[in-house]
């Protein structure tokens, strides 16, 4: 009877270990979450539930059945439930499950067929106000931000 229950939780830190980012820290708020009021992370952020709230992180990763609603400011995003505001992401990739509603900004795009945004979109250096930059990847050759549709 013991024995069961100390296997069960002996393997429970491993099956968390293996989630972890090697060498690196995340955060999840788990579908049954909500946040009212600003999340600031510096390190990645897994969102499945609903934040009331604007966020800024280094990284975000957002399940399908979440919403955000407030402004979204990180490095880089993975996008796939609702978002209602802003977002302001150097690379962003938008899936097609994504519904946002709010102007996007960005270095680098992707989107995939079937993703729904209501709002503009802006290079980060048009909205900087900064001149273009020598060509990088996920950019064209003129320097100008790269956008990408996924299949």
């Amino acid at each position: 009877m013991f024995s069961s229950k100390s296997e069960q939780n002996s393997q429970r830190p491993q099956a968390v270990k293996t989630m972890a980012n090697p060498g690196g820290t995340f955060s999840v708020f788990g579908p049954d979450v909500t946040i009212r009021g600003d999340v600031e992370a510096s390190a990645d952020l897994h969102v499945d539930g609903k934040v009331i709230g604007n966020i800024a992180c280094a990284s975000l990763v957002q399940g399908e059945g979440s919403r955000i609603e407030g402004e979204i400011k990180a490095e880089t995003a993975r996008l796939s439930g609702e978002i209602q505001g802003k977002i302001e992401v150097r690379n962003l990739v938008v899936l097609k499950t994504a519904q946002i509603d709010g102007d996007v900004s960005y270095d680098t795009l992707t989107i995939e067929q079937g993703a729904s945004v209501e709002g503009r979109f802006e290079p980060l250096r048009a909205k900087s106000g900064q001149p273009a930059k020598p060509a990088a990847e996920g950019k064209t050759s003129d320097g100008q931000p790269g956008l990408s549709l996924a299949g």
